[in-house]
């Protein structure tokens, strides 16, 4: 009796082909969302130290236009920084030619970055809850596969009428594949889930120090 992967997606119902099917979309689905989550969160971290690089020196001389200049510069728009500094300096510009009091130009400039930073938070986020849902329920579709594989196994035997180990093991075999292969994905999506989540807490600590860093700095400009 042959229990090679290839023999038992032949005699695999079609149900239980079903979800291994699923189970394969709900990989491949996982695996393209980590990957891609990796490469923006990549782009994300060098486009936003180069940024602080040059950032550092506009600061020291007091250069709000050209900071926003290049902060809206297309090279960042994968920076997380370059949108939460941009908000806050555009709301600093804004406010100061509407000759709104310091203190109030100091709050809108904290709502700003506020926002932008929330909206940069969620755009981190995007599809890292799908990735939740197949942890959370990949071995569950395995285990349904699983228990219709083990009671087609078992209307086999009571067809043939033989109840020997030989008879009911490649079934079971066959019907375990489901529950192994629902593990294996949720797995996968799980890791990527847990290392991505502790890349955006990176990201959100970076931001609100970035946007806490300029506001300390108009101050102390006003204060000259």
């Amino acid at each position: 009796m042959s229990f090679e992967l290839s023999s038992m997606w032949a005699s695999m119902g079609a149900l239980p082909k079903l979800v291994v099917l699923i189970i394969l979309f709900m990989s491949v689905y996982a695996i393209a969302i980590g990957v891609e989550r990796l490469i923006v969160f990549s782009k994300a971290k060098k486009q936003s130290q180069i940024l602080l690089r040059l950032m550092s020196k506009l600061w020291q001389e007091g250069k709000i236009d050209e900071s926003i200049k290049l902060c809206s510069d297309k090279k960042f728009k994968n920076s997380h920084l370059a949108k939460v500094l941009v908000a806050g300096l555009n709301e600093l510009q804004y406010q100061a030619d509407s000759k709104a009091p310091f203190t109030e130009q100091v709050e809108a400039a904290k709502r700003a970055v506020e926002r932008a930073t929330i909206k940069g938070i969620l755009e981190f986020k995007r599809g890292i809850n799908a990735l939740a849902t197949i942890g959370s329920t990949g071995p569950f579709v395995g285990l349904f596969g699983t228990v219709f594989g083990i009671i087609t196994a078992f209307q086999g035997i009571a067809v043939s009428g033989s109840g020997g180990l030989g008879s009911t093991a490649q079934g079971i075999a066959e019907a375990l594949i489901t529950t192994g292969a629902g593990i294996g994905v949720a797995v996968i999506a799980v890791w990527f889930f847990n290392f991505l989540l502790n890349k955006i807490d990176v990201f959100t600590g970076e931001m609100a120090n970035a946007s806490s860093e300029l506001i300390d700095h108009f101050i102390k400009l006003k204060q000259k």
